[in-house]
């Protein structure tokens, strides 16, 4: 199979997922996002996330459970270099850029547009 339809089926799945989740439970969008961010990082911290990223390409790293494996992938490797405080200083290296450039946007965003009341 292509990357291009494990990309789809992977994204869709983790959508169909939290839309099930989100259906069937009184659980916002908020702790939803969080739980995903929680699976991916535990999911890296065994080594699966990675395979998933290996069979299904650029699809794994879309999904808000990417985010999760880029906090623990970044803080182990720190770890193995730097000790505990590697832990610490770690989780930020492979996410900094990400949550820049949310902040820049988001502050962008709400300069050009206007909130709905």
């Amino acid at each position: 199979m292509s990357y291009l339809i494990l990309s789809f089926l992977f994204c869709g799945t983790v959508c169909a997922i939290a839309q099930i989740i989100l259906d069937h439970t009184k659980l916002t969008p908020g702790h939803i996002t969080s739980i995903f961010v929680a699976v991916g990082a535990f999911l890296d911290a065994f080594g699966i996330y990675d395979y998933f990223i290996m069979k299904c390409g650029g699809g794994a790293l879309v999904p808000i459970t990417s985010f999760g494996h880029s906090l623990i992938h970044g803080a182990l490797a720190k770890a193995e270099s730097m000790g505990f405080m590697g832990l610490l200083m770690g989780m930020f290296d492979l996410t900094a850029s990400g949550i820049t450039a949310a902040i820049i946007f988001s502050f962008i965003f709400t300069l050009i547009f206007k909130a709905k009341d």
